[in-house]
């Protein structure tokens, strides 16, 4: 048993806790900002592909079309080859290309498409009946959208929300290749390349606790709001 205590003291001493600590507060950052500068983004987007479906509330075929190549374009585009094509943009929205701010820019440019489909998806799951007796009661197509759509698909938003939050803090892992900060840095530039075992360890249990923690809280809010619970 002491040798044992002594094994897990020796792992703990030999982690750097402060650099753990900034990579941790550095990927809360960029997955929090750039999931709500992507939501800000890819939200509307979802309710236009939705309702200007063909069985949509308003269809416009061309602009469906248009707005869904784009997003499939943008969608098809591995998140670290895209990284590298927005250096530019990074560079004259924030002035630099590496860092966690730095970061927060292709976070955005990748996430919101995916999230304008998950949020099309989510609205196009809610029942036509619904929409229909809305529409008789005399409801305009915004009052629809806010009051029916989105408010009937607040179970589906949110499990696509913890979603595509997952799926923004595994990103931002990837931008540590890249010297793009937070836990994924930390693992690549002491874990892997200095062969520091502890803080690759360390840093993928505290991504797995990151995880845990949003899909928690966004299955809390699932069961607050869904009506069928």
């Amino acid at each position: 048993m002491e040798e044992l205590f002594a094994a897990v003291a020796a792992f703990f001493v030999k982690i750097d806790w402060q650099l753990v600590a900034k990579g941790f507060r550095e990927s809360l950052y960029m997955t929090l900002v750039s999931s709500a500068f992507a939501y800000a983004i890819g939200l509307p987007l979802g309710v236009v592909l939705a309702v200007t479906d063909s069985n949509g509330l308003r269809p416009v075929r061309w602009i469906s079309t248009v707005l869904g190549v784009i997003i499939n374009v943008l969608r098809s585009i591995p998140f670290l080859i895209l990284l590298i094509l927005v250096i530019p943009v990074t560079r004259a929205i924030v002035g630099t290309m590496v860092g966690s701010t730095a970061t927060i820019v292709p976070l955005t440019i990748s996430a919101a498409p995916f999230i304008a489909r998950v949020v099309e998806s989510s609205l196009k799951e809610v029942d036509a009946g619904v929409i229909q007796a809305s529409r008789s009661m005399g409801a305009s197509p915004m009052q629809i959208i806010w009051k029916v759509l989105l408010a009937e698909a607040r179970p589906s938003l949110l499990v696509g929300a913890s979603i595509t939050v997952t799926t923004i803090l595994a990103y931002s892992a990837m931008a540590g290749a890249v010297g793009g900060g937070g836990l994924g840095d930390v693992a690549i530039r002491y874990g892997y390349y200095r062969y520091q075992k502890e803080m690759m360890f360390t840093t993928v249990a505290l991504l797995v606790v990151i995880v845990q923690v949003f899909q928690e809280v966004a299955m809390r809010l699932v069961r607050r709001v869904d009506r069928r619970l």
